[in-house]
């Protein structure tokens, strides 16, 4: 029966990540995620059913169109890859519960915003408004975060980062944190709790200032480099925070209290 469900999830998984790369393709251009059909980004040839099957039509196409032979972007099969694993290490840690659909629905929401933000430097409200409701009403039904938690989660996901943002305004002249990247640590809270969005603000801002650095040492094209997203941080952040997080801040507690 273990291997039956976890099948599931691989295949739920698979599909759903094929339907994220249509969200990620077309939220950010404000199209309809449901209409026309998939088309090729390429040559505008709509996609048949048999082409369309996640990660084996990649194989099966070696990359490309089968219109126009135009190369097919490695991140489609990566997002289908990546959000079935996910999901199944989900399952694994949390078992059939609203736990799993809650985090499961968070997961979703991370891939979103990691793939979107980091390509179009937008986090749309269209994903973090209905996140934050979502976030609360699920935390009437999971064993964490309580109601309570979840609410304090929204108030200081979205309090500590006004102040940053106010904060990095005023030092540096210029905005710092946009503004959607303050409802998204809003959004993180509501799914999370108070204590979990604390461990991914330290989490987001000490991979931002490592994988940031970096990057601004290693491009040769440091004025574009400086524009850096800070959601894919946030996203990874919570990530951790879902699988790590518990062991996480009682190793914090039992080290410093």
């Amino acid at each position: 029966m273990e291997i039956v469900i976890i099948a599931l999830v691989i295949s739920s998984g698979l599909a759903l990540g094929s339907f994220l790369n249509v969200c990620i393709y077309r939220i950010p251009r404000r199209k309809s995620i449901l209409f026309p059909r998939s088309f090729c980004p390429k040559c505008g040839a709509k996609i048949s059913f048999y082409d369309n099957i996640p990660l084996l039509s990649y194989i099966i196409l070696k990359g490309r169109c089968r219109n126009c032979k135009g190369k097919i972007s490695l991140e489609y099969p990566l997002v289908e890859f990546l959000t079935s694993a996910l999901l199944v290490l989900v399952y694994l840690r949390f078992g059939l519960s609203w736990d799993f659909a809650a985090r499961s629905i968070l997961i979703l929401f991370m891939i979103l915003t990691f793939f979107i933000d980091l390509k179009h430097k937008i986090i749309p409200d269209v994903l973090t408004f209905p996140g934050i409701l979502l976030g609360f009403l699920l935390s009437f039904v999971v064993k964490s975060p309580s109601i309570l938690d979840s609410l304090l989660g929204i108030l200081v996901g979205g309090g500590m980062f006004y102040l940053a943002a106010v904060l990095g305004e005023l030092l540096f002249k210029k905005e710092s944190l946009g503004g959607g990247d303050i409802k998204l640590a809003m959004m993180l809270g509501a799914f999370l709790g108070w204590q979990k969005i604390l461990l991914v603000l330290l989490l987001s801002a000490f991979l931002g200032s490592l994988i940031g650095g970096m990057a601004l040492f290693l491009s040769k094209d440091v004025k574009e480099t400086r524009i850096i997203p800070f959601g894919p941080f946030l996203a990874l952040g919570a990530v951790i925070a879902i699988f790590l997080g518990d062991a996480l801040i009682s190793a914090y507690l039992k080290t410093f209290f």
